[in-house]
C-alpha cells in the first residue's frame, strides 16, 4: 500500500497550499476590550499600523487604522472562503453588498471579474475580550470561469454540518463526509462540481482518540495543516504545531491525538491544471491578463466605493446578516 503521507514540512503565518487552491491563513487574534470606535482598548503605540503583522504580538491590527482588519481592496479571477469560528466580520463591498457574520458563519466570494471588498474585524465587546478565529482560504477559477459575475454567498453556522465522531468531530464547509454532503458552492466555483471533490474540513481529534479521514480518487490533491492543541500521530509521521502535510487522498489516514485535543484542517480537491499567474490580488493564466485586470481596476474601480470610509463598519448593535447587491436581506434562520 503507498503511504498516505507524502510531505510534513514547517508552514509560516500563509501556508503552503495545492492546485485548486492558492492561500490559506489562521487568523487567530485575542483582542482586548474594544473602545467607543470598536477598535482595541489599548494603547496601539509601536505597532506599524498600517500594515501591523507581527507574529510575536497576540493580536495584529493587519491593515486597519482604527479598527482591525483589511479596508477596501481588490480582487479577480478567484473565490475566498472566509470561515469564522469566533468573532465577527464586517463585509462591504463595490457591488452594494454588505453584512456582518461570525460565530461559525462561512463566507463564500466570488470575486470573478471584479470586486473591491472590506472584512474589518469589529470588537463590539467593551467589557470582555473580544476574540478572533477564522480562516481565510483562496479556490482558483477555472479560465472559463475567471470573468464570472462577481457575488457571495452565506453559509449561516446553523447550515454547517457537524459531525460527532468517536474520536472527535468535523465540521464540514466543503465537499462530503461519508454520506453528509455540505451546502454547495456558489454556481462557478470549482467546488460546485462533485466530481472535483472539493473539500474543506475542520476537525477536532479528542485527546486519545483518533480519526479517519474519507477517501477521494486518485489525483486528487490534499492537504492537512495543524491549527491547534497537541502534536497528532499522523500513519507513522508526527504533525506538530506550524507544520502542513501532503496526504495521498486516496490512502486511508488516520490521525491520533495524544494528551491533548488537536485540531486539523483539511484543504482537497482535483486540480484546476491551469497556468496560474498572480499579482497581488489578481489571479489569472497569462501576464497580460493580470496586465488588463490593473488596467480595469484604474479604469472602473470595479464599480467604484459606495460606502464612503475604506474601513467602514455596522453599528455596535447589529446582529449577524447579509444584504446582497440587489437589496434582499439574509439573516440566520430563527433570528
Amino acid at each position: 500500500m503507498p503511504p498516505s503521507v507524502l510531505s510534513n514540512q514547517p508552514m509560516g503565518f500563509v501556508r503552503t497550499t495545492l492546485d485548486p487552491f492558492l492561500f490559506c491563513v489562521h487568523h487567530l487574534d485575542l483582542y482586548p476590550e474594544g473602545n467607543e470606535e470598536m477598535g482595541p482598548d489599548e494603547p496601539l503605540v509601536g505597532r506599524h499600523i498600517g500594515s501591523d503583522f507581527d507574529e510575536n504580538n497576540d493580536w495584529k491590527m493587519y491593515h486597519g487604522k482604527t479598527v482591525p482588519g483589511f479596508p477596501a481592496h481588490p480582487h479577480r479571477g478567484f473565490e475566498t472562503v472566509t470561515v469564522v469560528l469566533d468573532g465577527l466580520v464586517d463585509h462591504f463591498d463595490s457591488g452594494g453588498a454588505t453584512g456582518r457574520y461570525g460565530f461559525g458563519d462561512v463566507q463564500w466570494m466570488t470575486a470573478g471579474s471584479g470586486l473591491m471588498h472590506s472584512e474589518m474585524f469589529p470588537l463590539v465587546n467593551t467589557d470582555r475580550p473580544n476574540r478572533l478565529d477564522l480562516f481565510q482560504i483562496w479556490i482558483n477559477l477555472p479560465g472559463k470561469d475567471k470573468m464570472t459575475a462577481p457575488g457571495y454567498e452565506m453559509i449561516w453556522s446553523e447550515e454547517v454540518p457537524r459531525l460527532s465522531l468517536e474520536g472527535g468531530d468535523v465540521r464540514l464547509i466543503s465537499g462530503r463526509w461519508g454520506e453528509t454532503v455540505a451546502p454547495s458552492a456558489p454556481p462557478a466555483s470549482w467546488a460546485n462540481d462533485p466530481e472535483h471533490e472539493v473539500g474543506l474540513f475542520i476537525i477536532t481529534i479528542k485527546a486519545g482518540g483518533t480519526v479517519e479521514l474519507p477517501t477521494a480518487s486518485a489525483g486528487v490533491n490534499r492537504m492537512m495543516y495543524h491549527i491547534d492543541g497537541g502534536a497528532a500521530e499522523v500513519e507513522g509521521h508526527r504533525l506538530q504545531p506550524r507544520f502542513g502535510m501532503e496526504l495521498r487522498a486516496s490512502e486511508p489516514t488516520v490521525v491520533s491525538a495524544g494528551k491533548e485535543n488537536v485540531r486539523v484542517l483539511v484543504l482537497q480537491g482535483r486540480p484546476i491544471g491551469e497556468p496560474v499567474v498572480q499579482h497581488g490580488p489578481f489571479v489569472m493564466n497569462t501576464r497580460e491578463e493580470i496586465y488588463q485586470a490593473f488596467s480595469d481596476f484604474q479604469r472602473t474601480e470595479f464599480g467604484g466605493w459606495p460606502w464612503g470610509p475604506s474601513d467602514v463598519v455596522h453599528p455596535r448593535e447589529e446582529g449577524r446578516f447579509a444584504q446582497m447587491g440587489d437589496g434582499k436581506r439574509i439573516t440566520p434562520s430563527g433570528s
